[in-house]
């Protein structure tokens, strides 16, 4: 069945406490994976700004920019985590943009895990 995208304005209302009735599980679900996903990419961001001086494009290029600084990396750790960071984009842009996402809740679980482990990575740079 298709998404009704004003599922998302249902979920905004109840985050901010003026909701009249509950929001789906779908529009949770979704933006779990979307804010999952920008955990992630902003940790990875940030760690490559201020722990290796990177100058980080200002725009939607940010993304590209951190994922193949990860992907093209000799350590195999870094390059797992560029993997990771655009399967993890994949997913985000599935649940934002598709009025259809098969097997929603096992992609929650696996990107909430996966983007754990990401942040978890990060600490060991």
């Amino acid at each position: 069945m298709s998404f009704d995208w004003s599922e998302y304005l249902n979920l905004a209302q109840e985050m901010a406490g003026l909701a009249v009735g509950p929001s789906s599980q779908d529009a949770k679900l979704r933006s779990a994976v979307s804010r999952a996903y920008y955990a992630a990419f902003c940790k990875a961001r940030n760690h490559l700004r201020d722990k290796e001086g990177h100058r980080i494009p200002p725009s939607g290029d940010a993304h590209i920019y951190v994922r193949e600084q990860f992907q093209n990396s000799t350590d195999r750790l870094r390059r797992g985590m560029g993997s990771t960071l655009n399967r993890l984009r994949i997913d985000r842009n599935k649940v934002d943009y598709d009025d259809v996402v098969k097997r929603l809740p096992s992609m929650t679980t696996s990107v909430l895990r996966q983007a754990a482990r990401v942040i978890s990575d990060l600490g060991r740079l």
